[in-house]
């Protein structure tokens, strides 16, 4: 297998200072629509690294001049990661458009009626899958999730599931956000913006 003749170009375009938003959740909500019309497969996956370290795909929930939120099993392996460290780094590859966005921050939770509202707006059987999994524990086998999800069903045929006590949000309060786009002969344009202590958002070109 000769995987250093895999080859490609990268022929989309270009991105200018000019274009750039002053503030960049303004400017990754720009990217963030572009990769929805684009067709981008699934542009709200993301790529969230803890300090252990640590990677896997988690889906963004919602964003705004606060941060960016995802929702998971607080008893998780990520759960208990961003509680020995909160720093952490998500990373969008939207590598059919030729873009990427990196953003580093501080987790924190978010509010009980915020995980709530969130629960409550997820299919039925999403619901119940959330109190069937003690997530990133060993299980025996497939069946045993099953069962549990069984026994979950079963426990609240009839009625409203509740959100778990052991379940909800976090929200990532960026430190720094990159935005990457490809470019021909490896030109890459990188441009980082990094937040200032009065609160102001400071941009920068890096090298590719």
């Amino acid at each position: 297998m000769d995987l250093q003749s895999i080859r490609r170009e990268y022929l989309r375009g270009q991105l200018h200072r000019e274009e750039l938003a002053l503030d960049p959740i303004e400017q990754f909500g720009r990217w963030m629509d572009q990769a929805i019309k684009m067709e981008q497969p699934e542009p709200t996956a993301m790529v969230l690294a803890t300090s252990q370290p640590s990677q896997r795909v988690v889906l963004l929930k919602g964003f705004d001049e606060r941060g960016f939120t995802f929702f998971t099993n607080y008893e998780s392996r990520k759960a208990q990661q961003i509680a020995v460290n909160s720093s952490v780094s998500l990373h969008f590859p939207w590598l059919t458009i030729e873009r990427q966005v990196i953003i580093q921050g501080v987790a924190e939770k978010v509010s009980i009626e915020e995980s709530r509202a969130y629960f409550n707006s997820r299919p039925r059987e999403s619901q119940l899958g959330a109190w069937a999994s003690p997530q990133s524990r060993v299980l025996a086998s497939r069946d045993v999730m099953e069962q549990q999800y069984e026994s979950a069903s079963e426990k609240f045929a009839g009625q409203d599931i509740p959100l778990p006590e052991f379940w909800g949000g976090y929200r990532v309060a960026p430190q720094s956000i990159e935005f990457w786009q490809g470019g021909s002969r490896r030109l890459h344009d990188r441009f980082l913006y990094i937040r200032q202590a009065d609160g102001d958002w400071l941009i920068e070109r890096l090298a590719p």
